[in-house]
Order: structure tokens, then sequence, then C-alpha cells
């Protein structure tokens, strides 16, 4: 399988697990920022294990790639919690979308580190993703809670993207576990004195939770998606991520009774299918090359 091909692949397989996060924001009864760090402490460990049985380095090649690692790992720590935060308060269909405005914020951002314009295909595949996404939007109340939950999923979206742009330009030369490992880490150290409930005080259920959401939902996607993005721009890994808010929906519909509109299927469609022609146009210049 050629590299950008097989870097597809790990994107999609990436996309469909991310898909289901977002649910564990309901399921686990815990803070936003508690479930993060135990998350991530999960994925640390199973990522660390799996580096282990490889017999892969863990070491990074200069002192600036340790400050590079940590910058992301507080960038990325910043985003789970307030992923997380925000469906908690706007509920996961909401959230999910909210936090879906970064793959437009990724096309203007990347142009900032890259010093290139962004090219017309994705700045209309953009404004395609943004309206798939405001008709995803099933009735939005205007109460406080509802849109702090928006605002806060923008603020992750933010910071997602950044995370993204930053990892391409100066840490995609790594495997994506051995990133995450560090990622997983940092985000560890800074959360963890803020925890409000103590490991003693978890839940047998939750715990079960946390355990599938770190290693299945968090470790594996998250290192899928972070070797993705060797061959792959942010910007069209951000694009094709737009797959997710359909899967959300769907999940949130089928396990928490989350209603879905017509016009929020109809939202669907055009997210999809921006995601399939950025996959297809990507297979057809690497083709042509």
């Amino acid at each position: 399988m050629k590299a950008q091909q097989q870097s597809l692949f790990y994107l999609h397989s990436a996309v469909l697990l991310f898909g289901g996060t977002a649910l564990f924001s309901k399921l686990i009864q815990l803070p936003a920022l508690d479930i993060t760090v135990y998350r991530v402490a999960v994925a640390f460990l199973t990522l660390l294990a799996l580096l282990l049985v490889q017999r892969k380095k863990l070491t990074l090649a200069s002192q600036k790639e340790y400050a590079v690692a940590i910058l992301l790992g507080v960038v990325v720590g910043i985003h789970w919690v307030t992923y997380f935060a925000s469906m908690q308060m706007a509920g996961v269909t909401i959230g999910i979308i909210s936090f879906f405005t970064y793959p437009v914020i990724t096309v203007f951002l990347e142009p900032l580190f890259s010093k290139q314009k962004p090219k017309v295909k994705d700045i209309f595949i953009a404004v395609v993703v943004v309206l798939g996404i405001f008709l995803l939007i099933p009735e939005v109340s205007l109460g406080n809670e509802t849109t702090l939950g928006i605002l806060t999923g923008i603020v992750s979206a933010v910071f997602f993207a950044l995370r993204n742009i930053v990892h391409k330009n100066y840490f995609s030369h790594y495997s994506g576990p051995h990133t995450m490992l560090y990622q997983t880490l940092v985000a560890f150290v800074m959360l963890c004195m803020f925890v409000e409930v103590p490991v003693s005080q978890v839940s047998d259920n939750d715990w079960l939770l946390i355990l599938l959401v770190g290693i299945v939902f968090t470790a594996t996607p998250h290192a899928l998606f972070a070797s993705s993005l060797r061959h792959l721009s942010a910007t069209t890994a951000g694009l094709i991520s737009c797959l997710q808010p359909l899967y959300g929906s769907i999940l949130a519909f089928m396990l928490l009774q989350e209603r879905v509109s017509v016009i929020s299927i109809i939202g669907g469609c055009l997210v999809v299918s921006a995601a399939v022609f950025e996959t297809w146009s990507i297979s057809k210049e690497k083709t042509k090359s």
C-alpha cells in the first residue's frame, strides 16, 4: 500500500473511532476534566506498553523537540477538556458539531505556518462543510448553558487545529504512538492536580468506560490520526474528519436517544460528500504525480 493511501486508511479508521468518543461525555458520570485525566492516563500506559513490546526508542532527538512535545501536550490537553465540557453542556450532537468548525479554522491557520495560500478547492470544501455542520444542528436553545457549550466547542476546535498544524510542521517525522505518548503524558501532568473525584471514588462502571475510551477511543485513533499527518496536510485531515459529526449524531440517536431532524440528515450528507470529494481529489493528485 502506498504511503498516502495508507495514511488515508489510517485517517478514516481514526475518524470512525472518534465518532464514538463523544458519547463518553454522557456515559461517564464524571466532570469533563476528570474524564480527560483518567482517559489520558490509560492511553499513556497503553501506548507505553505498545512501544516497549515493539522495542521502539522512546526518547526524542533534541531539546527543541521536547519543547514541541510539551507544547503539543498542553494544547491537546486543553482541547480534550473543552471537547468533553462542550458536549456535557450542549449535548453530544450540538457539542460535536460546534467543535467541527476546526476544519475551517485549519484552512485559514495552516497558511500562516506554511506561507502558502489556501487552495480554491479547500476553501470551497470548507464552505460546504460549514453549511453541512449548521444543517446538522437541531433546534438550538439560546439558554446560557447551550450557548456556553457551543462557544466551548469552538475553543476546542481552535486548539485541535493548532495541534494538528504544529504536529504536521514540527513533529510528524515521529510515529503516531511515539508522538501521542508524549502528548498524553504532558496532558496528564498538566491536569491531574485539578481532579475533583479521586481514583478511590470512581465507580466500577465508570472505570470500565474509562478503560474503553482510553484504549480503544483515545490511544488507537489519535495514534492513527497522528500517523496520517506524515503524508497528508492538516487541512486535508481536518476536512476528511468531518465524517465524525455524522457518526456522532447517529450513535447519539441510537444510544442516547438524541433526535436527528431531516435537516440534520441533509447536513450530514453534505459533510460526507465533502469528505468523499477531498479523499477522491487526493487520490487523483497522487495518481497524476
